[in-house]
């Protein structure tokens, strides 16, 4: 059998990976936002038996965990809901903060699990916040060097840049154990409380936080997308230059 070097071939061979690797970095995180906010919009409609509302339930589980110097606070948009380790808040979107949903208590329960997390110095967490300013200057870096090193044809310019680009999926795969682990809290303590009282409940709760975590894996698919479109790229530029 004889084989022989093709480069109209191999181009277009390349191009098509590069198109599979963009439609996957498109289709991916969308159709996890459309799972999360179905599922979302599902349970924000079922009143939690307990009545409690989330910030009720956050400050509840918090000074029932010693935290009581951890403060909530309301933040606007939607499903904006975040924990700041920087100033110890927990903040809830309006929907969250107001609302005795099923929904809204099991967001607000896992955003006080990365409370928790702090609170006892849980490695993956402090290794991410650590790594957010790192990665934010490495990933917008990444992008000019390997811009950079294909224009000049300084290849090994481009192979750092895509080393630093890289370091998004390891960020990315960083935070998944980060908001497992996170969740995994929330619902124990939803149970242990009795904040949710029977299966149904606990069920819908599991449902939004295995949605909202769904994106987390999502994002880490784009990441290993985008660092994958960039090699191709690169070898692409090396072949046409052959």
């Amino acid at each position: 059998m004889n084989f022989y070097f093709n480069p109209w071939m191999w181009g277009a061979q390349m191009n098509n990976n590069m198109l599979t690797y963009l439609l996957i970095a498109m289709a991916v995180p969308l159709l996890a936002q459309i799972y999360l906010k179905s599922t979302f919009s599902k349970y924000k409609r079922e009143r939690a038996s307990s009545n409690l509302t989330g910030y009720a339930v956050a400050r509840r589980i918090l000074d029932a965990n010693g935290l009581q110097h951890v403060q909530i606070q309301e933040t606007q948009g939607k499903l904006t809901d975040h924990y700041d380790p920087r100033t110890k808040t927990v903040r809830l979107s309006p929907s969250i903060y107001h609302e005795p949903s099923v929904a809204a208590v099991s967001v607000a329960a896992h955003e006080v699990g990365h409370a928790l997390q702090h609170a006892q110095d849980y490695g993956p967490l402090k290794l991410r916040t650590v790594l957010v300013p790192v990665v934010n200057v490495a990933n917008r870096l990444g992008f000019f060097a390997i811009m950079l090193g294909i224009i000049l044809e300084a290849f090994v310019i481009a192979e750092i840049g895509i080393i630093m680009i890289a370091s998004l999926f390891i960020f990315q795969l960083i935070t998944l154990p980060v908001e497992f682990n996170a969740s995994n809290r929330a619902l124990v303590a939803l149970s242990d409380m009795n904040i949710l009282y029977d299966q149904t409940e606990k069920r819908g709760a599991r449902k939004v936080l295995t949605a909202a975590a769904l994106t987390y894996v999502a994002a880490l698919i784009v990441a290993l997308m985008e660092m994958l479109r960039w090699m191709a790229i690169l070898n692409s530029s090396r072949g046409r230059r052959r």
